[in-house]
């Protein structure tokens, strides 16, 4: 099947469907995401209290947790919800940010991973290979932040090795965008450096990953698609803003007008 012909029968589906996406986010990108996925035609829920996580998991079609902003407390949420994803077969999207900046995040990263494999993994380079790293698969990166200082390309060999370990899609985010399953290696080269330039684009994606994976039985092919659609509609943001402010409402004009 053609790219686009997969990309728009997804999005048609989303739309049909309005899949539940439940999001345990950081407070940073909250309302980025959840307008994102409403613009998409996905249905978001923002919960992250440990005592009710499982039951919204199984009301949900995929789960998006996302370790941007850490706490104790929604450590255990998190950990709750995917093991309860797992159980009910329900797609675990994971966005490790800022991995590899301090010893606390680069062991709830372990930890969760180790307890419930997700689906599929999205993060930016330096935040792969340090996920890699942290199971011996490869050398970390440094990180700035939750900021990469890797390119997407150097990633690769570190996303296909943590793939075959956990048995997940990883997709590398950057220039170029890697969707990895083992030794496949698929490659999104839709975008544009503006992307860069606005809060949460990357935890917007991974959410986008999750309206996805709820309607496609392929992770591999759910990320291609979504980080495709984030790259189409990204340019064509670009060609309707004058900077990073407009940029951003241009987006969500994108992928609520997709395939007009």
């Amino acid at each position: 099947m053609e790219r686009n012909d997969s990309l728009r029968r997804d999005v048609a589906a989303i739309r049909e469907q309005a899949p539940l996406v439940h999001n345990i986010t950081n407070f940073v990108v909250m309302n980025n995401t959840a307008n994102a996925l409403l613009s998409l035609g996905a249905s978001p829920v923002m919960a992250h209290a440990e005592d009710e996580v499982a039951d919204m998991v199984r009301l949900s079609k995929a789960l998006v947790v996302n370790v941007g902003t850490l706490s104790p407390e929604w450590v255990r949420g998190m950990e709750r919800a995917m093991c309860a994803a797992r159980a009910a077969g329900v797609p675990i999207v994971y966005d490790p940010v800022g991995a590899g900046a301090t010893q606390y995040r680069n062991g709830v990263n372990k930890r969760l991973l180790i307890t419930a494999p997700p689906t599929i993994i999205r993060g930016n380079g330096s935040e792969i290979m340090a996920l890699a790293a942290g199971f011996e698969l490869g050398s970390a990166a440094r990180t700035k932040g939750v900021d990469s200082t890797a390119a997407s390309d150097a990633a690769v060999e570190a996303a296909s090795a943590l793939s075959e370990k956990l048995k997940a899609v990883v997709v590398v985010s950057g220039g170029t965008d890697y969707i990895v399953s083992g030794n496949e290696v698929l490659e999104n080269h839709r975008g544009t450096p503006m992307m860069t330039r606005v809060t949460g684009m990357g935890c917007t994606a991974s959410a986008i990953c999750g309206a996805f994976a709820a309607v496609n039985g392929d992770p591999a092919d759910a990320a291609l698609n979504a980080m495709t659609l984030m790259g189409m509609c990204g340019e064509r943001a670009l060609a309707n803003s004058n900077g990073p402010g407009s940029f951003q409402v241009a987006f969500l004009d994108a992928l609520y007008g997709f395939g007009e």
